[in-house]
């Protein structure tokens, strides 16, 4: 006992955190392999016991208790341990770990008596130990604990040892058949110039165990056709190793010529060429009009779009319409929107900021969006959000209050969006302390999930819990306190308050009235960012305490640290400096490719790493060179936006069609095809909006914004009848640091909506839509028979049914799986009674047509249509394509749908029919 306390006087000094390798670059080239052969293998060394070497704590010790799993989460590595024994997760805090193993009086580790240390005798005996049989005794495993605790169980150095790189050989694996085995071997190089095969001391796993499975001694055996990546860790290293199996017979040598327009093209291709994946054709100048306006603008392409540029012969046109796709008011106002998902503008979280609810939100989205449509590159942006103030140079406070009080009233928005800064990012409810806040920004501007190294190592990257302690420091200065803190705006805030006579108010019943007042005209006072560094804190100190100035003065400045960067930060000011700095250097290997790859994911419905916010390095790009191409690009462009958009959508990978050949049919992450995708929930908002209006009302939507779900999600209210379909199809919460927030699956609610809605028929039926117009333009029918009266009523009974079945599947969604055996049947029946009672409903007066869209009586038509109505029908049909599916319709489109109008009651009627049909398609719902 002794012995161990003299070991546990001597870790005393170790740092707590492990030294980590260096930051690997996404995109960069794997480095050269030292020429200086590696020592063998522990399990070669110690595999007799009669080794004189001593094993090292941190290379040898640590890791070997990963690969055993001693560390996991399931057992020593959880929360509270195991046993009355915690190791820390995955090895990451080497003082805590040997402190643990060295705990007296416990006997894990007997230097004395070396064969009776538990970690000896309890692994090796599965009825002793309840984590079962580790290893055998007389192993190599035993040899090389035993080895250790024989020495006097040395801890390692003062200073951990550095990794400097981990090399995995091969550096990819390709198969040509399920079954087939490779194995893995893995080489530690150290900064001190010492290298070893340490394959037996790594932990492997697979992202898809489907397509590769790899065990515990770095043998990967090949499953079905595809690509994957396993993942080798040791120490501070995850490096991915690439996985292939082609899907045909046409890989490497056989694989035929494909023409490739870019370089984006060229290096799709090379990793195609690799898995034997031919490419679809190019789409039709229709789909991608359609495709690309939805993609970039968020917008339906008008029907006089479609007409001109499908008549349009020049060979450039696809490149002339991304530009005019660039100066319309909805690629501003769409990309603010997913930039507003990434940065978290959420009125929820800004609700205590401004005294007008839901006024925060609003001058956010207006100040992305002006930014955006100015063609202000993306770094200065973010740059306005990271070191933002929330007075302008020479501004007082009373000013500042002036301008946003201007700024929170109707027209305001756009002398708030002039301002160089975005305050409202540091305000959020969910950003107060340092932790959130370092959490937040990993997520907005770097695509990275720390939370994890909150609490443990990273399982998955290379940052441990003093990494992102280190980190979140940084963020500790940053406030948005109600009072102001700097004195003389304190006392003009006061006298404002007194001027406004609010009494004794406090907390939300004083923001109220402060709102109604700021509505009534007056100024109010506003809360700002405050950067509270060490140099004000002491300077305060100083005022509050002026017999103490020499030991303030002598105080120790606080420091933290960038991720990945050893060099400290100081906090005497402002540190978001640094971090922008840190953000917008070329060598940073998360801010770039963070925004290439959200962008990419929005026109492709999946990223080149995905989840599109986990850029970690397990989680490496589907298409490195790739990743690596736009990165690169992006940077040197000096982070155009629009170079980005640009290099995207031009490329033949974009413009592919989403018809399959049999090569391609299952590909869904290497973009050989369109894989057609879910109008996300906004879009799908304003293109039922688009396609119903008038075109008198449908220009004004595509100019005017006011009343578009791309540009008002900041007043967006979940309860209102009119914005149910944002909540159906999955608008994102933007509650959380992650981007799935936002929803794309599909659900029968949302074909319940398009069908049944209240709104959705209020639209095809309105006075002011496209069937009324064209019902007094063509007199049809049945158009001066309208009843408004019987109308309205119609549509009240629709909301009330409407609004009956949502209970209803509310109420089944929140069965647990007890009552949904016996209570789902009955929920079901009603769910389908509510929906038969909507459809006759939505159906009256068009007996003609069926609920399952819209096709012939099957008793036959009551009537059939002339010659005369036909020539003057078919323009009516022709439109209602053009202005919901982007095209012109096929002949036999027109003579079902002619068919079904002589079927309907009225021409009217069997109008709106064609029309409710055309927007319940999967071609509408879809982007393809």
């Amino acid at each position: 006992m002794r012995m161990k306390r003299m070991l546990m006087a001597l870790v005393i000094a170790m740092p707590v955190s492990i030294a980590r390798a260096e930051p690997t670059k996404l995109g960069a080239p794997p480095v050269a392999a030292d020429p200086a052969p590696p020592l063998a293998e522990l399990k070669t060394r110690f595999a007799d016991g009669k080794t004189e070497e001593i094993p090292d704590f941190q290379r040898h010790v640590v890791p070997l208790l990963g690969r055993l799993g001693c560390n996991s989460r399931s057992c020593h590595g959880s929360f509270q341990g195991r046993g009355g024994f915690q190791l820390s997760l995955f090895g990451y805090d080497f003082k805590a770990d040997y402190a643990a193993l060295l705990e007296e009086d416990s006997a894990r580790v007997e230097v004395d008596d070396v064969l009776e240390s538990l970690i000896l005798v309890k692994p090796t005996d599965a009825e002793m130990h309840e984590g079962g049989k580790r290893y055998d005794q007389g192993g190599w495993e035993y040899h090389v604990l035993r080895s250790w605790i024989a020495a006097g169980a040395p801890a390692t150095a003062d200073e951990p040892q550095k990794l400097a790189r981990l090399e995995v050989f091969p550096a990819e694996l390709r198969f040509g058949a399920a079954g087939e085995r490779e194995p893995l071997r893995a080489v530690a190089r150290w900064e001190d110039g010492t290298s070893e095969d340490v394959t037996g001391l790594c932990r492997f796993t697979t992202n898809d165990e489907a397509i590769a499975t790899i065990d515990a001694e770095g043998l990967v055996t090949a499953g079905d056709a595809g690509d994957t990546h396993v993942v080798v860790s040791y120490d501070n290293a995850v490096i991915p190793v690439p996985v292939l199996r082609p899907v045909s017979e046409l890989a490497g040598e056989r694989y035929p010529q494909v023409a490739t327009s870019t370089e984006v093209d060229a290096l799709v291709i090379a990793k195609l060429s690799k898995l034997g994946i031919l490419p679809s054709g190019i789409c039709s100048d229709a789909d991608f009009l359609r495709r690309v306006s939805l993609d970039l603008t968020g917008t339906l392409p008008s029907p006089e779009q479609v007409q001109t540029f499908l008549a349009d012969d020049s060979a450039d046109k696809r490149a002339k319409l991304v530009e005019e796709l660039f100066e319309s008011p909805g690629y501003a106002a769409w990309w603010a929107t997913r930039f507003s998902d990434w940065t978290g503008n959420s009125e929820a979280q800004l609700n205590n900021v401004f005294p007008v609810r839901g006024a925060a939100s609003q001058l956010w989205f207006e100040w992305l969006e002006q930014r955006i449509a100015t063609h202000v590159p993306y770094d200065e942006i973010v740059e306005g959000i990271v070191t933002a103030e929330s007075r302008m140079p020479g501004e007082s406070y009373r000013e500042f209050c002036e301008a946003m009080s201007a700024a929170c009233r109707e027209g305001g928005e756009a002398d708030f969006a002039k301002r160089d800064s975005l305050p409202q990012f540091w305000a959020r409810i969910n950003l107060r302390m340092p932790e959130e806040k370092a959490i937040g920004f990993a997520h907005a501007f770097m695509g990275i999930r720390i939370q994890c190294a909150q609490c443990h190592k990273h399982p998955f990257d290379q940052w441990s819990k003093d990494d992102f302690d280190q980190f979140a420091k940084l963020f500790a200065p940053i406030a948005v306190p109600q009072a102001p803190r700097d004195r003389q705006a304190r006392e003009q805030r006061e006298e404002m308050l007194a001027a406004l006579d609010t009494g004794d108010l406090q907390g939300n019943q004083l923001r109220r009235r402060l709102g109604e007042l700021l509505l009534d005209g007056e100024v109010v006072p506003f809360p700002e960012l405050t950067v509270r560094t060490a140099a004000a804190r002491q300077q305060r100190n100083r005022r509050a305490n002026p017999n103490r100035r020499n030991l303030a003065g002598a105080a120790r400045v606080p420091t933290g640290k960038l991720l990945g960067v050893d060099q400290e930060i100081s906090l005497a000011e402002d540190p978001r400096e640094s971090l922008m700095e840190w953000l917008r250097d070329e060598q940073n290997p998360y801010f770039a490719p963070a925004l290439v790859n959200r962008v990419w994911a929005n026109y492709f419905g999946v990223g080149l790493v995905n989840p599109s916010d986990d850029l970690s390095l397990a989680n490496p790009p589907s298409n490195r060179p790739l990743m690596d191409y736009l990165t690169r690009g992006f940077i040197e462009s000096g982070f155009d936006l629009r170079w980005l958009h640009r290099t995207i959508v031009l490329s033949d990978t974009y413009q592919r069609s989403f018809e399959v050949n049999e090569t391609n049919a299952t590909d869904e992450r290497n973009f050989s095809r369109f894989v057609p995708r879910r109008l996300p929930a906004e879009v799908v908002h304003d293109a039922v909006l688009l396609a119903t209006a008038s075109d008198e009302e449908a220009a004004e939507l595509r100019n005017q914004l006011t009343r578009r779900a791309i540009a008002n999600t900041y007043l967006i209210n979940r309860q209102g009848p009119g914005n149910f379909a944002l909540a159906v199809f999955g608008q994102s919460i933007r509650e959380t640091s992650c981007d799935c927030d936002r929803s794309d699956d599909s659900s029968l609610l949302q074909s319940v909506f398009l069908r049944n809605d209240a709104d959705v028929h209020a639209r095809l039926t309105s006075p002011r839509g496209w069937v009324a117009q064209m019902g007094k333009e063509y007199q049809l029918s049945g158009f001066r028979q309208r009843d408004p009266q019987a109308l309205r009523a119609l549509q009240r009974q629709r909301q009330n049914l409407q609004k009956q079945l949502r209970q209803q599947y509310e109420k089944l969604r929140s069965l647990d799986p007890e009552q949904r055996q016996q209570q789902a049947p009955e929920l079901r029946a009603q769910i389908e009674r509510l929906r038969e009672r909507l459809a006759e409903i939505g159906t009256q007066g068009r007996e003609g047509m069926r609920r399952d869209g819209g096709q012939r009586d099957p008793e036959g038509p009551r009537q059939s249509v002339s010659p005369h109505d036909t020539e003057r029908l078919t323009p009516l049909v022709e439109a209602a394509y053009l202005r919901s599916l982007g095209r012109h319709p096929e002949p036999q489109e027109i003579e079902a749908s002619l068919a079904f109008i002589g079927e309907s009651a009225s021409e009217l009627e069997g109008l709106e029919g064609v029309l409710w049909s055309l927007v319940n398609t999967k071609e509408f719902i879809l982007n393809h």
